[in-house]
């Protein structure tokens, strides 16, 4: 660490003239400008903290954290029981939900509300590990003279953020604090490992959670016949569906499911749930599963509609054909894929089809399937990454009568043959065990399949579209792909440009997506806000065009429904762009336009409708602290009893 006469006089200068020392942290210069830009007096010498109402919300809210934290707390409080330190578990925004360790420290942190309530963001009390971990999503020590106020100063403090186990979100921060005569640098190491255990139990916490669902699915599965049934954890994410289920769904409500869970359900109270599916599923009913006094997901189960008496005869496997057109993009280089994926279309040879995961790989293929001689013809996808290495063989070449125990009678036709006379779509192919690549490279040499099983050679003729986001030539090189068969599905090769090196296009799909979302649920389409444009500009979309339906169809779901502003933009997004870009602009000075004012106060408004008048969840949905929402309902009179 620096001496503290070098900080000294490095944070005069920056008080009393903005010059920044090089001999400062950037972590803590960066933090000091955001508490100066936040307008924190240098001579708080307290917290906030929070209501006795708003602090028992909170608890219940984090109930889950609080019990996968607190063995790890306990287990730690033993480590610091004399060495004048605390250890200390927060929410996402910075509210001290539990304290532990020495009682001397417990003692002193209360001088300056470092204790459950105290509200520890940036925006609330300036530069401070808890604060500046969460501003920079990464660990943070924060040591003496480098925290912001003069009364904070007196401690040195370690933090680390705390990450949902699937998902890429803050859930909270585990920080260790003392006097600053304590300071040790290994405090560092040993919250992350404190956090890094917190996360390990979260995610036991979660697994448990799921197979009691799916128990429940089987248990009561007798119940639901004729029925389709999907099982919601209590965070929307679905557990269980079956694939066709989940299309019927996005096919008649689209934007309902992203990312693999039904979205709106997240930041909704569970009281609710049965309510907003049943508006939006007529023909469904939701039963919540609980375990241990504890919610722990939903059911919802799909009624079926279809009457008995009507006989459905099976359709073929004919797909409606894409055009080229649909393909959306005006950058150069998406106009040069499209011309040639065209060119390409008129041949009969197999196309290696490469791209990053999300870019639109499988929507080419059918476009390319619609432009060809084998468009007549059925058009079969097949991700081999999505089959049970025990099925593939089967599942691609079909099986003869008494293949194994259990097989149908009549023997089945694999999806090779539900392919002849058209077209094999086959995703994510560099997924397709070693074993099995001869046998494919076999069928496309003599066009002849042999049914596991069977002795008898069946004719096929099909057009072969291989589809991967791995490099291929790099697997071969590392043996984990046959070389013979590389070269026999890739004499030519279609490489799909990634969403980030398509310029303007972002913006022209983004109305696109939010014009079909809309129409779904009913509505006109929304406008953007052009900060919100300038962001996904910013953004490197790392899942490409699906991730950026998946985050229309989520702000079409939860936003205005007449205007996307920036606080709309699903945090992971935000947090990963510029700060200034990203950044809701939600703290107008006292000169602020009546427009302006206007406007923030719909959004946050629109906020509280949208979780039901949760202001945790109204604050985390507009971006800023529980502390900043309650200032600005008190300035624009807006009534905060609802959830309280």
């Amino acid at each position: 660490m620096m001496k503290d006469q070098e900080i000294r006089k490095g944070w005069e200068g920056f008080i009393d003239n903005g010059t920044v020392s090089k001999a400062l942290r950037p972590v803590v210069v960066a933090s000091w400008q955001r508490s100066q830009s936040h307008g924190i007096p240098v001579s708080r010498n307290e917290a906030p903290l929070a209501p006795e109402v708003e602090l028992t919300q909170c608890l219940s809210a984090h109930r889950c954290l609080l019990e996968a934290a607190r063995p790890v707390l306990n287990q730690a409080r033993l480590f610091l029981a004399d060495a004048n330190s605390m250890i200390i578990l927060t929410d996402s925004s910075g509210v001290v939900l539990e304290t532990a360790g020495d009682p001397r420290a417990i003692d002193f942190g209360r001088l300056i509300h470092l204790e459950q309530g105290g509200h520890w963001q940036e925006a609330d009390i300036g530069t401070n590990a808890i604060g500046t971990a969460i501003a920079e999503a990464k660990p943070v020590q924060i040591h003496g003279l480098e925290h912001f106020c003069s009364d904070v100063k007196r401690w040195t403090c370690a933090a680390t953020p705390i990450w949902h186990p699937q998902e890429a979100e803050l859930l909270g921060v585990v920080d260790i604090s003392g006097p600053v005569q304590t300071f040790n640098p290994q405090s560092l190491a040993f919250a992350v490992a404190l956090g890094r255990q917190i996360e390990g139990r979260l995610a036991q916490a979660i697994e448990y959670d799921h197979e009691r669902l799916l128990h429940h699915v089987v248990m009561k599965r007798s119940l639901w016949s004729n029925t389709d049934v999907v099982a919601i954890d209590r965070h929307g994410r679905i557990v269980f569906g079956p694939e066709s289920v989940l299309q019927n769904l996005e096919r008649e409500r689209p934007g309902l499911i992203a990312n693999g869970r039904v979205s709106f359900l997240k930041n909704l109270l569970p009281s609710a749930w049965a309510v907003r599916l049943n508006e939006l599923l007529p023909n469904s009913s939701t039963e919540l599963v609980v375990d241990h006094d504890r919610q722990i997901g939903a059911i919802l189960v799909l009624h079926k509609r279809r009457p008995r008496s009507v006989s459905i005869q099976p359709q073929p496997m004919i797909e409606r054909l894409v055009p080229f057109e649909e393909i959306l993009g005006e950058s150069a280089i998406i106009q040069l894929t499209r011309e040639r994926a065209r060119k390409m279309a008129a041949f009969s040879a197999p196309i290696l089809i490469e791209g990053e995961t999300g870019v639109g790989k499988e929507l080419f293929a059918r476009a390319i399937y619609g432009a060809s001689q084998a468009a007549g013809g059925p058009f079969v996808p097949v991700n081999c990454g999505g089959i049970p290495r025990d099925l593939v063989g089967s599942e691609l070449f079909g099986y003869a009568e008494g293949a194994f125990t259990g097989a149908k009678h009549q023997g089945h036709a694999g999806k090779l043959e539900a392919a002849d006379g058209g077209v094999l779509c086959l995703d994510e192919i560099g997924e397709m065990p070693l074993d099995l690549q001869p046998f494919l490279l076999r069928v496309l040499e003599d066009g002849v399949i042999y049914r596991v099983g069977s002795n008898d050679g069946r004719p096929v003729c099909i057009r072969l579209l291989a589809l991967t986001h791995r490099d291929l030539l790099a697997e071969v090189n590392a043996g984990r792909f046959r070389r013979d068969l590389y070269y026999r599905i890739a004499p030519m090769r279609l490489s799909i440009p990634p969403l980030r090196d398509r310029g303007d296009d972002v913006g022209l799909l983004a109305h696109h997506f939010a014009r079909l979302a809309a129409s779904g649920l009913g509505r006109t389409e929304p406008r953007f806000d052009n900060k919100v444009l300038a962001l996904f500009r910013a953004y490197s979309w790392p899942g490409n065009v699906r991730e950026l339906r998946s985050v229309i169809e989520n702000m079409i779901l939860l936003g205005d429904p007449n205007l996307l502003r920036i606080e709309d933009v699903p945090i992971e997004v935000r947090r990963q762009v510029n700060p200034s870009v990203a950044a809701p602009a939600l703290e107008p000075s006292l000169s602020a336009s009546p427009k302006l004012k206007q406007n923030e106060c719909a959004a946050i408004e629109s906020a509280l409708a949208t979780t039901g008048g949760r202001l945790a969840a109204a604050a985390k949905l507009l971006g800023i602290s529980r502390s900043t929402l309650y200032r600005k309902l008190d300035r624009y009179g807006i009534a905060r009893s609802v959830g309280e």
